[in-house]
């Protein structure tokens, strides 16, 4: 999960250097990259390419896509360490869901803690005037997409392969961004065409890591390193893009982190 993290980071600083192209173009490239690149796999393994829970595989593909696309756009309007933050709700619904979807016990004292990292996100969304309500209601859609699409892979976690999980994401995703794309295309020039092969490159990596982790651990515990992300986003919103915040955000950002190391511990 460590390791999907990093990847994932790379890869929001991609979307964020080429904002000119619209968000589902990017997920538009992105998912014809991984599904070319997943359906190789699952001919090399000599696996089923469409699993045997259809119903919960495209499932987990609409909430990805869903929870995708509207993380996208919240990393292109938004600043990058504002951005992940934000997305820090996401491992919040995922373990509150998965109380009722997988049916896991979580300790009462890690709603505290879960409770602490929530009120950080909120101190940062009040304290940067560069984020608007909608784009905090994008961004609440992106975390619980995204928490149903995690609780779906734990689910699906003795009936699946990764790769067969991974490979429905692009599977549903492209007819509805191929769609949309039509209505905002924007020609890639140049240096925009290598951007987009880091992004499908570093997704594809990072998505198959971050579904290992989700079935094979405890859904609260692997959430929670997801967080370790906002150390990377500072930095690379500092030295990329300029990005700065006022006192009050660095303190969000600390009781967000405050609350995943008390959550780890326990």
């Amino acid at each position: 999960m460590l390791l999907a993290g990093f990847l994932f980071s790379l890869m929001n600083v991609s979307v964020k250097l080429i904002p000119h192209i619209p968000a589902i173009e990017i997920i538009l490239f992105r998912s014809v990259f991984s599904l070319v690149l997943t359906y190789i796999l699952l001919k090399r393994e000599n696996l089923p390419v469409f699993g045997n829970n259809k119903k919960l595989l495209v499932l987990r593909g609409v909430a990805g896509s869903i929870g995708l696309i509207a993380f996208f756009y919240t990393l292109q309007n938004i600043p990058l360490a504002s951005a992940v933050t934000l997305n820090y709700l996401a491992p919040i619904f995922t373990t509150i869901l998965g109380i009722f979807i997988v049916k896991e016990k979580v300790r009462a004292r890690q709603f505290l803690y879960f409770g602490v990292s929530f009120l950080g996100v909120l101190i940062i969304e009040g304290f940067d005037p560069r984020i608007s309500v909608f784009d905090l209601s994008i961004a609440l859609i992106a975390s619980l997409g995204m928490g149903v699409a995690y609780n779906i892979i734990r689910k699906l976690s003795n009936t699946e392969h990764p790769l067969v999980i991974m490979f429905y994401f692009p599977f549903i995703t492209i007819p509805f961004a191929t769609l949309a794309s039509y209505f905002f295309w924007v020609l890639p020039t140049g240096w925009d065409w290598l951007v987009l092969l880091a992004v499908g490159l570093l997704t594809q990596f990072a998505q198959y890591f971050m579904t290992l982790a989700y079935q094979n651990s405890q859904l609260s515990k692997v959430a929670s390193l997801s967080y370790v992300g906002i150390i990377y986003a500072l930095g690379f919103g500092f030295f990329i893009f300029g990005e700065t915040f006022n006192i009050m955000a660095y303190l969000g950002m600390a009781l967000v982190l405050l609350g995943v190391i008390m959550n780890i511990r326990k």
